[in-house]
């Protein structure tokens, strides 16, 4: 039973980050940003969770290359 909720948490941990921080973007709750990528995965047959993806790459790729410097002498 410990093997089946090993990976759940570890989901829940790192995977609702994305939804957390589109919903800071637009301003609104994160749960209703779950739960429309939940809805829009069963309705499309996997494009939600196929842009849930794509979303969460895009976010990985910007903070990489968009780092905040404290001073000039950082570059």
């Amino acid at each position: 039973m410990n093997s089946i909720y090993k990976p759940l948490l570890f989901f829940q941990k790192h995977g609702y980050y994305v939804c957390q921080r589109i919903a800071e973007r637009l301003g609104i709750r994160a749960k209703v940003v779950r739960t429309t990528f939940m809805y829009l995965t069963f309705v499309t047959l996997g494009f939600g969770f196929a842009l849930y993806l794509f979303l969460a790459f895009w976010m990985r790729i910007k903070d990489l290359v968009y780092t905040k410097r404290s001073s000039v002498f950082d570059l």
